[in-house]
């Protein structure tokens, strides 16, 4: 631990802090100008806080330099200090923020300013504390809502020593938390489990983390910390001298070795014993780093020097090591762990590590840099860099032991928005949201009854860009609709995708019956094209994923499902006859018409081509005896000839290719692509080079999407063939393919 002892001397015989006392012991630590800077905050507060006490009872002023006492231990800066101790001013002083201006520095003021911020967010939004003595009933939605908190704690923070000074006052409160009602324990012990300590390992301060996790067990479950903790006391004399003579050992081995080394017991954690306890399902007597040792050494080298030698000088057991210096944990964490059969074969766990590596475990990412580089306690440029890196690594660095939350590294502080219900609840929105956004993620009818809002209070516009940490409250209407303009992006009333759907579906919701009878008709209307009777029209409604017939009719009717989807769903639900079961009237002789199509049996007859199917050489090919106009031609798949009545069998010709002399023939082909510009004349230069004659074209666009149809004339299949895997390789192209 690297606790420097509370340097804050006891209150004397009258009852009064020795103040004096206690900035003469931060003298070695602090300039004459930094000292001077932490004496005037003192000075000021001193009237402030007089005959004020916090919730555990104790007098302010005491609290404030006892939480100060902290972090001069962890080697903060002399504004962090003073901001520490000016930070209760906004509960005493009405006009705080003023007077704060007129006496320090504007460094200090943000401070107190972040950590005002910070106590207005935590009082608005405190978890719910009902579940905290059952860890089974510990709801999804529980959790969920105190990581939400924890985000928008990182996210709206500017300067992190804001949540160290936080994390400090919360240390100093546990510490004193006893002389606190039984209520107010148990609220201040379970945020500082769920939202403080974890916190504090996402800085890597391990010492604050350990502190704030044992202090809020012993408040949770007082009954079992007290078992652990006598557990540990009642065997402390045995392990003390069993670390003794485990220390006396590895000085010699390593000496010998001629590794120079720092050796120490490791502290054990009450709280972490537990969470061992329970996780393993393990008695305590089973645990195998009750008994634990740390080994500190100058350089990574070493650290694996030492490991080879732990290693045979006594038997490890190999699930218990892990290599931390090659694999860090996400928080930057790094020392080799092993656990060995030591002297009277009981288990002792050894961690190895450099002392930067130790320093870093103890003061957290700042302190690691500013090892690294060296520190220069008079320079503030030094020190605001070292503050910039450690934002920006911790920023980064937002995950949680399960990885519950990976998906949020580098994005959640960029794309995202935390924002509070007038209940406390934390909604995240995304960056740039409006409060019409905010009422549609909590409810879709609220949403659409919105009719103004208030953000601290105060009335705003519904395009307001709602900011991290505010409070917002809807103002809505007893029955109400929403706004088209909510839909115009230039007027900025929605962000979310999700709630500017939910506006579009109420609109295109309230035509409905107008739609279905729409829809309706230009369903009869194909189907009558198709020539499909008796049809199931729920089954069609299915395959084009409508659950009920009317949304499909109502989809139709308002655009989104066009015929081309109309005509593949019916078609695949017609019976079709194999096509080698239509019989064929086989005559003798044979002729060809001017159309280049042979006809058995027949001469001299007009011969058209079907334009349902539009057949193409060399495409097999039937003709139909119509009343009046010839003979028509069909492809033999055509699903019109497959329709065709067993007693119309008998108009059936058979017909094939004659000599068609170069004559061309008309085929219709579909084109699908993303669309963009220059896209149709693309296409149509490529029909251009390979000669290809177009006689109708139809386009349309919807969502990025274009769908093509070309009516084009060509002498045979290959060429289709050709033209259609050409047009596949023009950009944006997705299908393209023979009507």
């Amino acid at each position: 631990m690297v606790f420097v002892p509370d340097l804050l001397s006891q209150a004397s015989e009258q009852g009064v802090l020795d103040i004096e006392s206690w900035l003469a012991s931060l003298d070695k630590q602090f300039s004459p100008e930094d000292t001077a800077l932490i004496r005037k905050s003192t000075e000021f507060v001193a009237p402030c806080y007089a005959d004020s006490h916090e919730v555990t009872a104790v007098p302010v002023l005491h609290h404030v330099l006892g939480v100060a006492s902290i972090l001069a231990g962890m080697g903060m800066d002399a504004e962090t200090i003073a901001a520490t101790i000016l930070h209760a001013c906004p509960e005493y002083l009405l006009d705080w923020k003023e007077k704060l201006q007129e006496a320090f520095n504007p460094q200090v003021v943000a401070l107190v300013e972040g950590i005002a911020r910070m106590e207005e967010i935590q009082g608005f939004s405190r978890p719910d504390i009902s579940h905290a003595k059952d860890r089974k009933k510990d709801s999804e939605a529980q959790q969920a809502q105190v990581e939400s908190l924890r985000k928008m704690l990182l996210a709206m923070v500017e300067d992190i020593r804001v949540v160290l000074i936080k994390l400090a006052d919360r240390v100093e409160t546990l510490r004193s938390l006893a002389g606190a009602s039984e209520a107010d324990q148990q609220r201040i012990a379970y945020e500082a489990k769920t939202i403080f300590a974890p916190l504090a390992n996402r800085l890597g301060i391990w010492h604050i983390k350990w502190e704030l996790e044992d202090l809020s067990l012993r408040f949770l479950e007082p009954q079992l910390y007290k078992e652990v903790a006598k557990l540990l006391a009642e065997k402390r004399v045995g392990r003390e001298q069993y670390i003794k003579e485990v220390l006396d050992i590895l000085q010699d081995q390593l000496q010998a070795a001629g590794i120079k080394a720092e050796m120490m017991g490791r502290p054990k954690h009450i709280y972490s014993i537990v969470n061992k306890m329970r996780r393993k399902q393990l008695s305590f007597n089973e645990l195998y780093d009750v008994r634990a040792v740390r080994i500190l050494v100058d350089d990574i080298k070493d650290c694996y020097a030492a490991l080879g030698l732990i290693h045979n000088l006594w038997q490890p057991i190999p699930k218990e090591f892990d290599d931390y210096i090659a694999r860090p944990k996400s928080n930057n964490y790094r020392s080799l762990h092993t656990v060995v059969i030591g002297p009277r074969n009981l288990p002792l766990e050894i961690q190895i590590r450099t002392h930067e590596m130790h320093h870093h475990s103890e003061l957290g990412v700042a302190a690691h840099w500013r090892y690294k580089e060296g520190s220069k306690a008079d320079s503030k440029f030094d020190d605001k860099i070292v503050w910039l890196r450690q934002i920006l690594e911790w920023k980064q660095d937002v995950s949680d032991d399960g990885g519950a939350i990976g998906q949020f590294k580098n994005e959640l502080f960029q794309d995202k928005v935390y924002v509070l219900t007038p209940q406390g609840k934390v909604v995240d929105l995304p960056r740039g949201a409006t409060p019409v956004d905010f009422a549609y993620i909590l409810h879709t009818d609220l949403g659409h009854r919105t009719r103004g809002a208030k953000v601290d209070g105060s009335i705003v516009p519904l395009n307001y860009k709602l900011q991290n940490g505010q409070r917002v409250e809807i103002l809505a209407a007893k029955q109400g609709a929403p706004s088209r303009d909510w839909l115009n992006p230039n007027l900025g009333y929605l962000q979310s995708a999700r709630a500017r759907a939910k506006v579009r579906h109420w609109f295109r919701y309230q035509n409905f019956e107008e739609d279905v009878a729409q829809g309706r008709a230009r369903l009869d209307k194909e189907l009558h094209r198709l020539g499909a009777v008796d049809i199931n029209l729920e089954k069609i409604s299915q395959k084009l994923h409508y659950p009920k017939l009317e949304e499909l009719l109502a989809a139709i009717g308002r655009g989104e499902v066009g015929e081309h989807q109309i005509t593949q769903a019916v078609q695949s639900e017609l019976p079709a006859k194999p096509e080698q079961d239509v019989p064929f009237l086989l005559k003798s002789g044979s002729d060809t018409d001017s159309s280049g199509v042979l006809v058995e049996g027949v001469g001299n007859l007009m011969t058209y081509m079907a334009k349902c199917c539009k057949p193409a050489p060399p495409d097999a090919i039937v003709g139909y005896v119509t009343r009046g106009r010839g003979v028509t031609i069909h492809r033999q798949a055509c699903p019109f000839i497959k329709r065709l009545p067993e007693e119309k069998n008998d108009r059936l010709l058979a017909t094939q290719w004659g000599n068609r002399q170069e004559k061309l023939a008309a085929v219709d082909i579909d084109i699908e692509a993303y669309d963009r510009q220059g896209l149709l004349r693309d296409i149509s230069d490529l029909f251009a080079r390979e000669r290809v004659n177009v006689t109708q074209v139809k386009t349309q666009s919807r969502n990025n999407q274009a769908r093509m149809s070309f009516s084009i004339e060509i002498a045979d299949l290959d060429q289709l063939t050709k033209l259609l895997t050409l047009l596949r390789q023009v950009p944006s192209v997705n299908v393209a393919k023979r009507h």
